[in-house]
């Protein structure tokens, strides 16, 4: 179970035993998962069809305390926030320039509780043109597809998210794929799954339970061009679109 799904969880006494110090301003690991999405998303440039473009290097701007904290976790706290953006990547169908870094940095001017994030892209040495989302080098790209193959998406809330993966978690907590900002949603609520050019929604046990054209979703459905899913409050459409030749939608 990695950092960000123990503090998601509720169990991570570990993690709040270095990000709190008996003051109730401190900072932790999910608002800075939380922020690095957010930070994404606004930095978004569209340059053509089916190419928008996002930042691959955050600076992590924390108080003198909340920094010091941070450093007792070092390395595998980045790479877990790592994880979080390269998952929002793909979950987003965006396209990164060069592997994903993420740093803390002191800054004195700031309190202990808040924090800023600083983002910019970096082009990877040598590379000719902007790559499909990846991160660090051990880290694999999101899977291509061939040309005149039908691509699923999930549209959600005005946004569109390429399915580019045989699984996908959807739910509340930090560590899902798509990020779902729904009381009415479970943290892990529902996973979908693409194989042999058949996608279904699976339901992982929720509390309020996952519909299907209006039918609650007992183990899996399958999902056709145009099914409306229903999570909470939250309506999806699954669709299927024609992938372009460089196998996005």
């Amino acid at each position: 179970m990695g950092l960000l799904d123990r503090v998601e969880r509720g169990i991570e006494k570990a993690v709040r035993g270095v990000f709190s110090t008996g003051s109730k301003a401190q900072v932790e690991p999910v608002e800075i998962a939380s922020r690095l999405r957010r930070e994404v998303d606004h930095k978004a440039l569209t340059v053509a069809a089916g190419r928008t473009l996002v930042p691959n290097v955050f600076d992590v701007q924390l108080s003198d305390e909340d920094f010091r904290r941070a450093q007792e976790w070092g390395t595998p706290l980045a790479e877990e926030l790592c994880d979080v953006v390269i998952n929002h990547v793909r979950g987003q169908g965006y396209i990164l320039q060069g592997p994903v870094r993420i740093s803390f940095r002191r800054e004195s001017g700031l309190r202990a509780g808040d924090f800023e994030i600083a983002s910019s892209t970096e082009k990877s040495q040598g590379a000719p043109a902007p790559a499909p989302a990846q991160a660090r080098p051990n880290v694999p790209a999101a899977p291509s597809r061939q040309p005149a193959r039908l691509q699923p998406v999930l549209d959600i809330d005005g946004q569109r998210y390429s399915l580019n993966a045989q699984s996908i978690i959807l739910g509340r907590s930090s560590e899902a794929d798509i990020h779902i900002e729904d009381t009415g949603v479970s943290r892990r609520h529902l996973e979908i799954r693409t194989a042999d050019g058949v996608t279904n929604a699976v339901d992982l046990g929720s509390t309020n339970g996952s519909y299907v054209n209006g039918q609650r979703v007992s183990g899996s459905t399958e999902l056709t061009d145009g099914s409306t899913i229903t999570m909470g409050r939250t309506k999806i459409i699954f669709r299927l679109l024609p992938a372009s030749p460089g196998g996005r939608a």
